[in-house]
């Protein structure tokens, strides 16, 4: 019985990690979706504790702020030419951490292992 549950709540706990990717990436058209994505890492951080995916949930954290990070940056530069690479750059950096990580969690692989 244990080993049901525990099997049921891992693959819910993978169920959500896939949405909050989804969030992310969905956030290339509405900006809001990574506010919801990043309350909704912190929340069920917990949940996720001791697993592969706690990796994910570390993941999708650090691409969330340090994409905000050099977003702001190249906001704040935009008048110069530098901002539109930073913009342009932090774009790509996240949409790769995006796919990679969703790709990695469809392999049922922790992130940062290799």
């Amino acid at each position: 019985m244990n080993d049901i549950t525990t099997a049921e709540n891992e693959k819910s706990a993978k169920t959500l990690t896939s949405v909050i990717y989804a969030l992310y990436a969905a956030s290339y058209f509405v900006g809001v979706t990574s506010i919801i994505a990043i309350v909704m890492n912190y929340v069920k951080k917990d949940d996720v504790a001791g697993t592969f995916l706690e990796s994910h949930f570390r993941w999708q954290i650090r691409t969330f702020w340090f994409g905000l990070f050099w977003g702001i940056l190249g906001a704040i530069t935009l008048m110069f030419v530098i901002g539109w690479f930073l913009l342009i750059a932090d774009g790509i950096w996240m949409l790769y951490r995006i796919i990679k990580g969703w790709l990695r969690l469809n392999d049922g692989k922790p992130m940062y292992a290799d």
